[in-house]
C-alpha cells in the first residue's frame, strides 16, 4: 500500500499532536515490512523527519490550518497517488479518490466552545465533514470514543481506540542529579510540584493557582509550583491569577523546554499535578509515571482512564481537593512509593510500537 502521512503541524508544534505524530511515524519505522509510506511535511520544514527504508518525504505547499487548505490540499495529497491518507490532527482532505483515516484526540472545541479562539473555531469547526469523510476513525481513549459517538453521531464500527502512549525517551534518572542540573538550568533551588502543558484555558490553571494558594497557606511546605509550557490562547488571565494572589515568590513559568530539559524536570519533580477540565489522552501524567514521579490528575474524561489506581484523583473544581492531595504525596512517603511502584507499572500498558501496529492493521483493513 503507499500510505500518506500529514506530518505538517509539527513544523510549528513540538507538543500535543507533533508528539502523537512523531511518536506514530518511529513507531511505523520500526513495524513496518511492506507498504510505503509518505510522510508530508511543509515546504519551509527544512528538516526531514524520517530516513528510514520506504519511508519518503512530500513537501506541500499548503500550510496547516489555512483558510484555503480544503482548496489546495486535495490537490496536491492526489498527486502522490496515495492508497491512504492519515491526518492525525482531525481535519483530512475533503476530495480525492484516497481512503481516509483520522485522528480524534479529544472534542473540547465542541463541549468548551468558549475556550477556542476564531482562528481554532474556525478549523475544528468542519469535525461534521471530517468524520463524514473519513473512512476510519482513531480516538486515542475510550472516553475520546464515547464523546465521538455521542456529539458527532458516528456509529461505534467506524471508531477504533488506539491509545497513545510515553516515549521510551522518558525513563527514570538519578534524582540528586536531575536537582543539580535544574539548578543550573533554572534555578530551581527548592522542592517543586510541576505542571506541563500549553498554557490554554481548558488546563485549568487558575484552579491549579488558587489550590496552591491554599497549599502554601495551610500546610508550610517550603514547595514550588513550576509551569512548564508554552503560551496559546486566551491565557492573560492566568497571570492576572498569580497577580491577585501574590504567588509571585512562589510560582515559575519556564515557558517552552526541551525534551531533555522535560526529562529532568519529571525526575526532578516532587509530584506531576494535572487538573484539566477535559483531555482526550493525557499523555503528561504517563510520561511522569514513566520516571518514576506520583501524579494528581482530574477525576474526569480520560484521565482515569489512562491514571487508573496509580495516582490521586481529584474534582477539578475543588481548589481545596488539589490542595489536600499535593499535601497527601509529598508527606505520606507509604503513599508516595505505592504510587510510584503502580505508576511503572501501568505505564507498561501502553506502547508506541503497539499503537502503530494497530495503526497498521487499521490502514490495512481499509485496503
Amino acid at each position: 500500500m503507499r500510505i500518506g502521512i500529514d506530518a505538517r503541524l509539527t513544523q510549528y508544534r513540538k507538543a500535543g499532536i507533533s508528539r502523537y505524530t512523531l511518536q506514530l511515524l518511529q513507531g511505523l519505522v520500526r513495524c513496518n515490512q511492506d507498504d510505503d509510506f509518505y510522510v508530508f511535511q511543509g515546504r519551509r520544514h527544512q528538516e526531514d523527519l524520517v530516513a528510514a527504508p520506504r519511508f519518503q518525504r512530500r513537501t506541500l505547499w499548503t500550510p496547516a490550518h489555512h483558510r484555503l487548505e480544503q482548496v489546495t490540499l486535495p490537490i496536491e495529497v492526489s498527486l502522490s497517488k496515495v492508497d491512504i491518507f492519515h491526518s492525525p490532527d482531525f481535519i483530512p482532505p475533503f476530495r480525492g479518490s484516497f481512503r481516509s483515516v483520522i485522528t480524534i484526540h479529544d472534542l473540547v472545541f465542541m463541549l468548551y466552545p468558549h475556550f477556542l479562539t476564531k482562528e481554532a473555531a474556525r478549523y475544528y469547526g468542519q469535525i461534521d465533514q471530517a468524520v463524514r469523510r473519513a473512512d476510519a476513525i482513531i480516538a486515542v481513549s475510550e472516553a475520546t470514543k464515547r464523546d465521538v459517538e455521542r456529539l458527532l453521531g458516528v456509529p461505534e464500527k467506524r471508531i477504533k481506540v488506539i491509545y497513545e502512549a510515553a516515549s521510551p525517551f522518558f525513563r527514570p534518572m538519578d534524582r540528586i542529579d536531575a536537582k543539580s542540573q535544574l539548578r543550573g538550568r533554572f534555578r530551581l533551588q527548592k522542592d517543586f510540584v510541576l505542571f506541563v502543558s500549553t498554557i490554554e484555558p481548558r488546563k485549568n490553571i487558575p484552579t491549579l493557582l488558587k489550590a496552591f494558594r491554599h497549599f502554601v497557606d495551610s500546610y508550610g511546605l517550603d514547595v514550588q509550583l513550576v509551569l512548564a509550557g508554552a503560551k496559546g490562547w486566551l491565557y492573560e488571565q492566568v497571570f492576572e491569577v498569580v497577580d491577585n494572589l501574590q504567588l509571585e515568590d512562589h510560582v515559575r513559568f519556564l515557558g517552552r523546554v526541551s525534551a531533555q530539559d522535560l526529562l529532568l524536570l519529571y525526575n526532578g519533580a516532587s509530584a506531576l499535578v494535572a487538573p484539566s477540565i477535559y483531555e482526550g489522552f493525557g499523555l503528561t501524567p504517563l510520561e511522569a509515571m514513566a520516571c518514576g514521579t506520583p501524579v494528581v490528575v482530574s477525576n474526569v474524561s480520560s484521565l482515569p482512564e489512562v491514571v487508573s489506581d496509580a495516582g490521586l484523583l481529584v474534582d477539578p473544581n475543588e481548589p481545596e481537593d488539589i490542595s489536600v492531595a499535593l499535601r497527601r504525596v509529598l508527606t505520606d512517603s507509604e503513599l508516595r512509593e505505592s504510587l510510584i511502584a503502580k505508576g511503572f507499572k501501568r505505564t507498561s500498558h501502553f506502547s508506541w510500537d503497539k499503537a502503530a501496529q494497530e495503526t497498521l492493521g487499521l490502514y490495512h483493513s481499509l485496503s
